[in-house]
Parts: structure tokens; C-alpha cells; sequence
């Protein structure tokens, strides 16, 4: 691990890593917290619609008034410090920029800024996992076709996962599967942004205090924020998604290797090779012991009798067999750590995971009966919840995929916890980002052995 040592080789010859960043919510506030003390990591602007918000996030993380002062982005280049705007283009535009952090959470917005930058030639790193589970293949072929990286944010649970699934096979083991911890009863599927905070267990007074948006949150009760990042994952990994969605057996640290193998060894998978998640909540709303609500893991097998006992001997945690061993890692920090990615772009032209082919895809699915009239509201809504299926099954159904699921009228009715279909729907807006997502899946349906 070098990255700060070849940071401080540029800081030093005068040439700080120049970073646009799109979206100044809880993310980009995360990002900017840390921004600020990594010496030649430069934030040149920063766009959001909401420009007061911006200047609002700065205050709240410790940003002195002057260091975001400059008028102009070429003020802030020549001068070192940042220019807040409103117009996520004009960071593309920049030359001296060299990486976007995209950071909107917006599926369609992600899309269009991250084809924006891309064309003009800068690295993107994509927090926007709702955009990356929605078009992400097709944005990591732009960037190589441009000879740029696309990359997974460091910090957010899907990257992380990347690199534990890149260490299990670096070192030669068998994996078997991957995932992550998450607070998670069946009864938290049906939750809306009324109701959410009380599952989060937060009080009104906490929630006044915080920069929180009911939607955001309501997608990790609601098991859609899980389902998107399960798919990104197996779409980054090569891994596969259950078929009938993630089963999110309750699982504390150490029964991950127990519980996370194949029913034909005892354990709960269906087969080697599934991402899923372990949920920190039993159905009946106890408290797993040991879970690993804020962490990722991956579990996989030894392959030879020599490399069983050397699991025993050096203290791994392991199934009963010994066969089965697990590695974890127990908290992701968010935009705490995403600069890792950007210098990882930058200076190593490497991703921190990146989305390679269309494996899995995470599809809307009724919280309710749906009648025909009404307004599908995307994730963390009222409407539809997130499902991971394999890419194959999706494309089967005809399922619309759950970024495509904003401000959409249904045309039919849609029976509780059934999949909504394009067929069900009008898409009348956003048309260009529904046309990339139609050339991905045409692409698929070409070479079907890539969803198998």
C-alpha cells in the first residue's frame, strides 16, 4: 500500500490530484470531512443543485469560509481553494480536474454525469451505486474505450466486498460466497419514509439534528439499498445472485463460514458462488450475537487437506468441518474513505472495484397491490421495493429495474410483492438513460453465457 507515499511525490512537485465532486449530501459531506487534511488532494468545486446545501455541508465539517471562497474554477486552481457551484458540467468541462466523485445517489443524474465525464476524458469514481447497478457495465466499457477509470467508491460496502473477494482468490482459495451485515426483519420490507426512523430506533430531536433524508435511510430498512449493492457486486465479481432474491439469513461472526456455504455441506446457499446478507436482526427482532451489521465478509473453502489444517493451526474461524473458513471486515467508514479511490484512479489508474459485466441486477417489486394510474417513487419510497435477482431472470421477466422506478405511472396492476415489469409501466421522461439501459441489456441477450 503506497498511495500516500505517490500522493506526497506529487504534492511535492507541485501537482495535487484535482477532484471534482457531484453531490454535497451525507456522502459528499463524508468525502469533504476528509478532504480537506489529505495534503495534495485538492477538491477544485464541488456541484450540487442546491448551492446553499453545499455551503451548509462545508460549515457542518469543519471548512473554514475561506477555503471555499474562490468565484470560479479556474480561481480555485490557481489558488488552492474550492469553488462551489451548481452546475455539475462545468467540472467535467475543467481541464485541471482530473476525477469526478459522483456522489448524487440519483440513478439517471449518475448515468448522465458519469457519461459527461468519461467523455471528457476523467476518471469517475461512482458512489452512486443506484446508477452503477442500472448501467454500470456499459459506464466501465466507456471508460476503457477512453482509456479512463471507472470505478466502485472505497469506504461503501460493494468495493470493500470487491477487495475481500479479490483477496480470497489472489491467495488461491475456493470462494464461496460474499456479502454483507445489515439490521434486516422481513417485517422492515414494507417500511415508508413515515415510518422508517422508528426502526432505525432515532428520535424526532436526532433527526432534526442530522443531514438525513428519510427516502436514503428508507432503502436500507426496506432491503433495497442491500439488493442494489448485491447486484453491484455480482456484477464487479463474477459472483451470482440468488435466484429468487437475497434470503438474508440472520448470522453472527462465528457461524459466517457455517452458515454461508452449500446446503449440500450444511450450510444455507443454494450453491458456492451467491452473494448475500447476513442479518444482524433474527425475524422475531433479537439482536444477533457478534453480528456484523456495519461489515462485509467472505466466506470460502480450503482446497487441499494441507491448507484445512494450516485453517486450524493459525486460528481461523471455520464451519465444523473445518473446510469452510470466513474473512470479514467489521466496519466501512463511506466517504471517509473514498479518497482511496480517487488516488487509486489517479495514480494507479487501478479501480477499486468496477462493475465488469451484467450478472445481477436489483428489480422493483410491489410493496403493496399496485392499481394502474398510480406513481411508482423509486427507492426507499412507498411503492416498490428493490429485488436481487440473476441479470438472466431479470431480462426473462422483461422486470424494470428499480433506478428506472422514479416518477413512472403504471398502466397495470401490480399484485403485492410481485415484480413490476416495463410492460407495466409508462416511461415517457429520461428516455436517453432508458435507451443505455436497453443497449446493456441487447448486449446481454447477444451473449447470454455472460448472465448464466
Amino acid at each position: 500500500m503506497n498511495l500516500s507515499t505517490l500522493l506526497l511525490q506529487r504534492a511535492s512537485a507541485g501537482r495535487p490530484v484535482r477532484v471534482g465532486l457531484i453531490g454535497a449530501g451525507k456522502f459528499g459531506s463524508m468525502v469533504l470531512a476528509q478532504a480537506q487534511r489529505i495534503e495534495g488532494l485538492h477538491v477544485v468545486g464541488i456541484a450540487d443543485l442546491n448551492v446553499g446545501r453545499t455551503r451548509d455541508a462545508l460549515a457542518r465539517v469543519g471548512w473554514p469560509e475561506e477555503r471555499y471562497a474562490a468565484p470560479t474554477l479556474g480561481d480555485a486552481v490557481r489558488t488552492g481553494r474550492t469553488c462551489v457551484l451548481d452546475d455539475a458540467g462545468a467540472l467535467s468541462a475543467c481541464d485541471e480536474i482530473e476525477c469526478i466523485i459522483e456522489a448524487t445517489g440519483h440513478p439517471i443524474a449518475g448515468i448522465r454525469h458519469g457519461l459527461q465525464a468519461i467523455e471528457a476524458g476523467k476518471h469517475v469514481v461512482m458512489v452512486n451505486v443506484e446508477a452503477d447497478v442500472l448501467c454500470g457495465p456499459l459506464l466501465a466499457e466507456r471508460a476503457r474505450q477512453k482509456g479512463v477509470v471507472y470505478s466502485m467508491a472505497y469506504g461503501d460496502q460493494p468495493a470493500i466486498i470487491c477487495e475481500l473477494v479479490d483477496w480470497a482468490r489472489s491467495c488461491g482459495f475456493e470462494l464461496t460466497s460474499a456479502g454483507k451485515g445489515m439490521n434486516f426483519e422481513p417485517r422492515y420490507r414494507y417500511s415508508t419514509p413515515d415510518t422508517v426512523w422508528g426502526f432505525f430506533g432515532w428520535s424526532e430531536e436526532e433527526v432534526r439534528k442530522g443531514d438525513f433524508n428519510p427516502k436514503m435511510y428508507n432503502s436500507f430498512t426496506d432491503g433495497t439499498k442491500a439488493a442494489i449493492e448485491m447486484a453491484a457486486v455480482a456484477n464487479g465479481t463474477g459472483l451470482d445472485c440468488p435466484e429468487d432474491g437475497l434470503a438474508f439469513p440472520p448470522t453472527g461472526l462465528h457461524d459466517l463460514a457455517r452458515v454461508f456455504r452449500p446446503v449440500s455441506d450444511g450450510g444455507r446457499l443454494p450453491r458456492s458462488g451467491l452473494v448475500d446478507i447476513a442479518a444482524s436482526q433474527e425475524p422475531d427482532g433479537r439482536e444477533v450475537f457478534n453480528n456484523i451489521r456495519y461489515g462485509v465478509f467472505v466466506t470460502f473453502k480450503a482446497t487441499s487437506e494441507y491448507t484445512r489444517a494450516c485453517f486450524r493451526q493459525y486460528g481461523l474461524l471455520t464451519d465444523p468441518s473445518g473446510w469452510y473458513g470466513s474473512m470479514w471486515r467489521p466496519f466501512h467508514m463511506i466517504g471517509l474513505e473514498t479518497s482511496v479511490s480517487v488516488l487509486s484512479a489517479v495514480l494507479r489508474h487501478e479501480p477499486t472495484g468496477c462493475s465488469k459485466e451484467f450478472r445481477g441486477d436489483a428489480v422493483a417489486t410491489a410493496k403493496r397491490d399496485l392499481k394502474p394510474g398510480e406513481m411508482l417513487d423509486g427507492e426507499g419510497g412507498y411503492a416498490v421495493w428493490a429485488n436481487a435477482i440473476p441479470a438472466e431472470k431479470s431480462l426473462r421477466l422483461g422486470a424494470l429495474p428499480i433506478g428506472l422506478a422514479h416518477n413512472v405511472r403504471l398502466k397495470r396492476p401490480v399484485a403485492k410483492d410481485e415484480v413490476v415489469r416495463f410492460d407495466d409501466v409508462e416511461l415517457e421522461t429520461d428516455l436517453d438513460v432508458v435507451a443505455l439501459r436497453r443497449q446493456m441489456e441487447d448486449a446481454v441477450r447477444q451473449t447470454p453465457s455472460q448472465a448464466a
